[in-house]
């Protein structure tokens, strides 16, 4: 099995970063702040303004570790790593099944929305247990119910299955704000909002998924697939398309539960996000260090995966979903399993 790496998340503007030894360092205003092995990382992430020296750069495309640089709002802007590991034979099945949309990539599409909707319902029932229900609760979960069925005996097509994904999603996002119990109306929840997040629950879930999408994309490129040429998403330049694919089943019991979870707890409030001149709302720096503490916490807690009947590390399911759609892309296994949330 994948051992767990670290990603370091580097979140103070204006750090510098260099190479010491076999360390990477982080300095604020010349004062050392932190120092970390390089076998102990996987991949560094920065956001915002920072220094990155030309012997750290060099360290870490040698060694596999990943830069990966983002602006402050979380929003991806460059990636650095070093020569493209993969198995050629493995990228070209992938692009064959990709481009042609045969049965066997149409048949990985129904498991990415199987495994999304799933865990969405999942979401939603896990809140019926936990709080009072309601109508609006009862009527998203059987008819997502429904649409689970209908994916699995009816659609037969990419775009049949791109439209119950988009089905569900609506019904799912309907009743998000039920799930909500802080008593801040600032961040309740009224629709998605994307590029920029308008208010404080999409920034929170914009910036949760952008550390998730990163987890994908690694993990992809860790099994030698492309992260660029996905089933479900469409390709797109610059677009980490089957990265996105492999996160869509994760979304909702990795990234919207610990978004519910921090709000909920009211570990995050109002004060935690700002408004800026553009109508973006964004987490504060304090708000993103929660964020940050708490997926690598979230990253940690065991569960049981149903197909390979053992117990992993949440940060190591994108790792063992892509080991599992690259076997099947290979012809070791018979389908692509999906992650269910339990």
């Amino acid at each position: 099995m994948k051992k767990l790496l670290n990603t370091a998340y580097v979140t103070s503007e204006g750090a510098a970063l260099r190479k010491d030894g076999e360390n990477l360092v982080a300095e604020i205003e010349g004062t050392e702040k932190s120092r970390v092995p390089f076998h102990m990382l996987a991949s560094v992430v920065v956001f915002g303004p920072a220094l990155l020296t030309p012997a750290l750069i060099g360290a870490c495309a040698e060694r596999g570790i990943t830069l990966v640089l983002l602006d402050r709002a979380g929003r991806f802007q460059a990636r650095v790593e070093g020569p493209a590991q993969g198995n050629v034979l493995l990228r070209r099945a992938q692009y064959r099944h990709a481009e042609t949309g045969d049965e066997k990539g149409t048949d990985i599409v129904r498991s990415f929305v199987l495994g999304k909707v799933a865990n969405q319902r999942a979401v939603l029932r896990r809140a019926m247990r936990d709080y009072e229900t309601t109508p609006a609760l009862d009527e998203a979960s059987d008819r997502m119910a429904h649409i689970l069925r209908r994916v699995q005996l009816m659609d037969k097509t990419v775009d049949q299955l791109r439209g119950s994904e988009g089905e569900a999603a609506n019904l799912y996002f309907a009743v998000f704000d039920q799930l909500i119990r802080s008593p801040d109306a600032e961040l309740r929840w009224t629709s998605r909002s994307r590029r920029p997040p308008l208010d404080a629950m999409n920034a929170l879930l914009s910036f949760l998924y952008t550390l998730l999408t990163h987890d994908c994309r690694s993990a992809c490129e860790g099994v030698g697939l492309d992260p660029a040429v996905g089933f479900l998403h469409r390709d797109r330049p610059g677009r980490p398309s089957l990265a996105l694919d492999l996160m869509e089943e994760l979304r909702a019991p990795l990234a919207d539960r610990l978004a519910l979870s921090l709000v909920n707890r009211r570990q995050l409030r109002a004060g935690d996000f700002q408004q800026m001149d553009s109508g973006a709302v964004l987490l504060t720096d304090e708000g993103r260090k929660t964020v940050l503490t708490a997926w690598q916490e979230r990253k940690r807690e065991d569960r049981q995966h149903a197909f390979l009947d053992e117990k992993a590390p949440l940060g190591l399911v994108p790792h063992l979903q892509a080991q599992l759609l690259a076997r099947h892309l290979r012809g070791d296994l018979d389908a692509y399993p999906p992650w269910f949330w339990s």
